[in-house]
């Protein structure tokens, strides 16, 4: 690589599972002094790293310590304004950028990115408290959407629709109608502190390969890490002002982005902020993912070993905290005492701690998130479901929870917990499963267990939500499958391919000929 990030001060990157090679010219994983000043990180725009005139700075709390880790820029609305300045400007000459120059600048920060997993994979677990390995994971798969990225934006925007007039009753063929995908214009994007590098690159990516310029809002957990991805496309060579990266308090800069006039497109990743973000933000595309309470679908014939390893896998990885998690377990009573038995002994044997252990169970990522959850078990134990283990809690840290004979009316049977607390509900029909699935406000991803592919797709197609996982965990990826939700999961479709169509608009072009033509064989 030509280019290399170039980390200077600091202390030795303590990341698990790390090989030497996995850190740049085997160096230290410490904080690049272009992006840092004192112990504030600065924002990016116009291809420079700057201070904010406001002379503040937001604390990024470790979930784990809950001190302070890092310090971001407070941007003022005056930055926010330049900012917007640049990306039009730049998008403008962006446009005008041969595809394939495109796709290039795309694969190199592609690479530069897997180049530097370390560091920026040492961020994630200070920021969010993801374990070690999923943290490089994380970035490694960031890196690999960004390449696939680029190869199917050549394709798909490197094609056209040729269509004649003659098609259509009434006509001769005096009409030739060329058609192509052009640009949005400056697309914002936010994505959410879970994923924060995969998810803003998943919007990055096909904003830049279709022709526009972008302008990233980082969440406050996980800002750092999105600064270290930044900086890997600023070192790519894209143009200035290309792509931007403010930091600050969404309550200062957060409607002010969102209904800024200089933006074209909103592709949002989060929670019930994108139901406010879509009331206010106009006549603009929107791409919206906002969470969801996805039902797993337990019937007689399931496979419970294979039941089991997948309500652990999708319901605690991460501590809970991923929209696509298991949230809740919908099961037939018939054999609900036997798969809730085979998920206790999983759940004895997951591994509590800090991330820096690779623990499977880590800190959730704020106070206030720690405090929701334990209202949402205190609630349930009120009401009398059945605790599979003793609740505890030390901090940010809640150990992992299995409640079983949780009924409708408790609020953990439709709330979103986004932590390692699982509720099982007993039912006595599959009509009963798809009822309470389909009665929740959310319908991002559900998932079905059985050995009938018959009955399996019957319930697939009565589950009202945008994907449904057949004897498998709901999940994201790969990154190139479609990703939608309904109801208040979300506005549009993800996947590199929708989210590419969707950051670009048809323009077409007619020529008008005197007489009829006709092409002879």
């Amino acid at each position: 690589m030509a280019q290399i990030l170039n980390f200077q001060i600091g202390a030795v990157c303590d990341v698990p599972h790390l090989k030497k090679h996995d850190i740049a010219a085997n160096r230290p994983c410490q904080v690049n002094t272009e992006i840092l000043e004192g112990d504030v990180y600065k924002y990016y725009s116009d291809g420079e790293w700057r201070k904010s005139s406001s002379g503040k700075s937001v604390a990024i709390i470790n979930p784990t310590t809950r001190k302070t880790q890092y310090k971001v820029q407070a941007c003022t609305q005056e930055e926010v304004n330049k900012v917007m300045d640049s990306a039009k400007s730049a998008q403008k000459s962006w446009a005008k950028t041969p595809l394939w120059k495109r796709a290039e600048l795309l694969h190199k920060a592609a690479a530069i990115l897997k180049e530097h997993k370390a560091p920026i994979a040492e961020c994630l677990i200070k920021e969010i408290a993801k374990p070690a390995k999923d943290s490089v994971t994380e970035v490694v798969r960031s890196g690999d959407l960004v390449s696939y990225c680029a190869e199917e934006g050549v394709r798909i925007l490197g094609e056209g629709k040729f269509l004649v007039s003659d098609s259509f009753p009434g006509n001769e063929r005096t009409k030739y109608c060329l058609t192509s995908k052009i640009p949005l214009g400056v697309v914002l994007a936010i994505p959410p502190f879970n994923y924060p590098v995969n998810l803003a690159v998943s919007k990055i990516a096909p904003a830049l390969i279709a022709g526009n310029s972008l302008v990233l809002k980082p969440p406050t957990q996980g800002a750092v890490s999105c600064l270290h991805m930044v900086h890997c496309f600023h070192l790519a060579g894209f143009p200035k002002g290309l792509i931007s990266c403010v930091t600050g308090k969404g309550s200062e800069i957060g409607d002010f982005l969102t209904m800024h006039p200089g933006v074209n497109c909103i592709s949002f990743t989060g929670g019930d902020t994108g139901i406010a973000i879509s009331k206010k933000a106009g006549m603009i595309p929107l791409q919206m993912e906002l969470g969801g309470k996805d039902a797993c679908i337990v019937l007689e014939d399931a496979d419970l070993d294979l039941v089991a390893a997948n309500i652990i896998k999708g319901g605690f990885s991460y501590s809970g905290q991923r929209c696509t998690a298991i949230k809740v377990v919908l099961v037939m009573e018939s054999v609900a005492d036997a798969l809730v038995e085979k998920v206790k002994a999983k759940v004895a044997k997951l591994r509590v701690g800090p991330p820096e252990d690779d623990s499977d169970i880590t800190p959730v990522v704020t106070e206030s998130s720690a405090n929701y959850i334990e209202g949402l078990v205190l609630d349930a134990k009120e009401k009398g479901a059945t605790f599979c283990q003793e609740y505890r809690r030390e901090g940010n840290l809640i150990w992992p929870l299995l409640l079983d004979n949780v009924r409708p009316d408790m609020r953990i049977a439709w709330e979103e917990p986004f932590g390692p607390v699982l509720p099982v509900i007993r039912i006595n029909s599959v009509e009963e499963g798809i009822h309470h699935c389909n009665a929740s406000n959310f319908g991002l991803q559900g998932c079905v267990f059985t050995k009938d592919v018959n009955k399996a797709i019957l319930i697939s197609d009565a589950m009202e939500t945008g994907t449904v996982q057949i004897n498998s965990a709901p999940a994201r990826g790969p990154d190139h499958f479609p990703f939608q939700g309904i109801k208040d999961s979300g506005i549009g479709s993800q996947g590199i391919t929708n989210s590419i169509n969707m950051m670009t608009k048809v323009k077409t072009t007619v020529i008008n000929l005197p007489t009829p033509s006709y092409t002879m064989g």
